[in-house]
């Protein structure tokens, strides 16, 4: 696991507490049962703390995933 995987991971288990951080790398808007808007925009502004950037709220959808907010940030950090 990279650095980058390794601290969204962290943010991911800080957000979904019941998500261990084995279950983060496959978590999703599907199938995490916690995952509303509330904690889609808590999830984003923690990874945005985190990582220090501005995560982009218009692409929801693009970032409703751990591999697409890894991607987001492998493509922009």
């Amino acid at each position: 696991m990279t650095d980058r995987a390794a601290r969204l991971t962290k943010c991911f288990t800080l957000v979904f507490p019941g998500l261990s951080p084995d279950q983060a790398p496959s978590a999703d808007a599907a199938s995490v049962s916690a995952w509303d808007s509330l904690h889609h925009i808590t999830l984003l502004t923690v990874v945005g703390e985190e990582f220090e950037i501005e995560m982009p709220l218009e692409n929801l959808e693009d970032l409703a995933s751990y591999h697409g907010i890894l991607n987001y940030l492998n493509q922009n950090c």
